[in-house]
Order: C-alpha cells, then structure tokens, then sequence
C-alpha cells in the first residue's frame, strides 16, 4: 500500500464513525488545550513576576569605599568608565558627596541638621535605579552646570517643598548660594540615601568648596545571568591599585527568590505538561480499543480479501495518528484562547513559546502512534475466521 490508500483506508473509520470520530477528537484537544494553559499562564505569569521583581533592583550592585577605612580611600575619578569596560555590565551611574549644607534660609543656622545630603549626579541616574521624577524634571545638560537642584523624596518633605505645583520656582540655599529646585523624585525605598539627597550637576557640584568630583557610590546594571561574575571583578576594575579600598554590596536577595521562582515555575511545567500528555494519551488508547472491538468484522473481511497483517496495523495506526492531529490542531488553538483570555484579564504579558506548541502538536502525534501501537497490533493478530466469528 502506498501513502494515498494508507491515508484513504485509515480515515475510513474516521468518515463512517463522525460523532465517535469528533468525541475523541475533542477529548485529545483537551488534553492538548490543558498543555498549552499549563504552560502559558505560569510562563506569562512568570514573566509578570520577573518584571515585578527586576524592577526592585534585583541586578544593581552599588559600589562605594568602606567608610571604616583609615585614611579614606577615594573611588577614582576614571572608575565609572572602566566599569563600563565590563562585557555585562549595562549601566553605569555615579553620584559624588558633597560637604556642602542645604537650607530654605540665607538666615538658617549653620550648624542646623537638616538630614539631607548635597551629591553631584550623572544625566542619567535614575534609569540605572529605575527612578521616576513626580514632579517637575530632572537635570539635563542644559541645566547641569546651573544652579538647579533636584530633591529626593524626603529631602524635599523635609525642606518643605513636597511638590513643585504648589509653589513656582521654589529655592534652597546650599553653599553660600541660591539653587532653584526643578524636580522631585518618586520615593525610592531600595535607596534611601538617595531619597534624603538633594542632587546637582557635576560641574554646579565642583563649585562647592571641599568637593574633589571624586564619586561616593557608583550604581553598576549589569545582566542578571552574570551578577555574580560582574561583582567578583569589580573591586579591581574600579581601583586596580587598591581593590581593598573598594566595596561591592552582594546581589539582591530579590535575585535569588526571582531565580528559586524560576526553578520552581519550570518544575511545574514540566509536571503538568506531562500529566496532560498521559492523559491525552490514554484518551486515544482507549478511543482505539473500543475502535477494534467494534470493528473486528471489517477487520475479518479485510483480511479475507487479502489484506496483511501489515495493512491493519497501518490502517489503525494512521487512524490514531489523524485522529491525534485532528486534536491536537483544534487542542492549539482553544488552549491558545483562553490563554490569551485569562492572561490579558490579569493584566500579565502573553508568553507564548514557539517551542512549546510544537512540542504539544508533536508529542500528541507520538502519544497517538503509541496509544495506537497495541490495538493496531491487536487488530493485525486477527486471523480471518476469528474476526468473522466475533
């Protein structure tokens, strides 16, 4: 038999048993549809918990000199740009403490404590702290090398300017001079000391008497999958004459629960993929049994006509083939449904892997030629008088 008559005598008990034919198409599909859901919503689920849990930070690494160090060893000026030789890392921002005090008053105490520190900072810090301006503007490069300053949170609710639309134009007095206040951060809780800093240009910042342009802390991106590596060469990348001088915090311990996350999601999955695969797979099996038993008479007659056992065992294997491809075509697209339904009701990304599809269209087309194997066997094995007796 060539492959056209295979498929022509293999569909026959497609085409003379439709509703038994559909029933156990739309079994197989849930089988199939229960894959892709098991799949798709904990990956998309996963995803929206990994953007969750990045954006806490989970791949920053904040580089500074111990402060018990005696006498104080300096980050070098240079460091920022040797960090950034580092193939993983994605960003680097720094800021510079500076000695200089802050004040809403010409008239203020000296001395007075307002628990706010004056930093220099890079154009783009806050897109390596994945910080948010609330209000107003952030410094720019036509506003670096002003007199202009930007309040974190707390500096701002301390200095009593806790939002730029209630006042036009607000001023401090920070060294001797007036700056004008432009923005105001979002609160920041993962970095504190930058909540309680009120943050100038560079070149505004090397005005300030003490200040030296040295950077305080340095905020280093780098790729998750290379945390660790990134943090183990950084001390000497940053100051290769003193790497002792060079503090590195360790990574997140968002990180780790994001990567135990991920573990544990990738268990699961592989669990019920395989559940709904088994049953799947049973679901065929015993859609071919039933299949023989009721066909032992065509099977008999066939075989008297001069059919092989081969022509059986092919008959009945392409029908469970066809049969699982039927299912787990429409098994695809119901599953690929409601996935979409329930993901985008929860406000998740869709994540839908190529690679699982196919694997769910193929593995049900093997689940069906192996839960067809027996009973095609078992149908072969008939001999001619046997099957006309039964």
């Amino acid at each position: 038999m060539n492959l056209r008559d295979l498929l022509s005598a293999g569909l026959i008990g497609l085409r003379t048993r439709k509703a038994r034919a559909t029933l156990s198409a739309v079994g197989i599909s849930i089988g199939v549809a229960t894959l892709v859901l098991v799949t798709t919503i904990p990956a998309s689920s996963r995803q929206a918990l990994a953007v969750q849990l990045s954006a806490l930070g989970s791949d920053v690494l904040e580089v500074s000199s111990p402060v018990q160090l005696r006498p104080p060893v300096p980050l070098p000026r240079e460091s920022p740009a040797m960090v950034r030789r580092i193939g993983p890392v994605t960003e680097v921002r720094a800021v510079g403490k500076t000695p200089a005090r802050i004040s809403r008053s010409d008239h203020s105490d000296p001395n007075e404590v307002t628990g706010v520190t004056v930093q220099a900072s890079d154009l783009g810090l806050l897109s390596a702290v994945r910080g948010h301006v609330g209000s107003g503007r952030f410094l720019d490069a036509a506003t670096e090398q002003f007199p202009t300053v930007v309040l974190g949170a707390v500096a701002a609710s301390r200095l009593g300017i806790p939002d730029l639309a209630r006042e036009t134009a607000p001023q401090v007095y920070i060294s001797g001079g007036w700056f004008t206040v432009i923005g105001v951060l979002d609160p920041m809780p993962l970095y504190p000391e930058l909540e309680r800093s009120a943050l100038v240009g560079w070149d505004a910042a090397r005005a300030f008497p003490g200040f030296d342009g040295h950077p305080s802390l340095l905020y280093v991106q780098a790729t998750e999958s290379a945390v660790e590596d990134v943090r183990a060469v950084l001390p000497r990348t940053v100051n290769p004459e003193r790497p002792d001088a060079v503090q590195v915090t360790k990574p997140s311990d968002v990180l780790a629960a994001k990567r135990a996350t991920d573990t544990a999601f990738s268990a699961l999955l592989l669990g019920l993929a395989g559940v709904a695969l088994l049953v799947g797979g049973i679901g065929v099996a015993n859609t071919m049994v039933i299949s023989v038993l009721e066909r032992r008479g065509e099977i008999g007659l066939r075989r008297a006509l001069g059919a092989t056992r081969g022509h059986i065992r092919g008959q009945f294997l392409t029908e469970a083939i066809v049969l699982s491809g039927l299912g787990g075509g429409l098994g695809l697209l119901l599953g690929l449904g409601a996935s979409a339904v329930y993901v985008l009701r929860q406000q998740w990304p869709l994540v839908v892997q190529p690679e699982t599809l196919a694997g769910g269209l193929a593995g049900a087309l093997v689940i069906g030629a192996l839960a067809g194997g027996y009973p095609s066997v078992r149908a072969s094995r008939l001999t001619p008088t046997e099957a006309l007796a039964l």
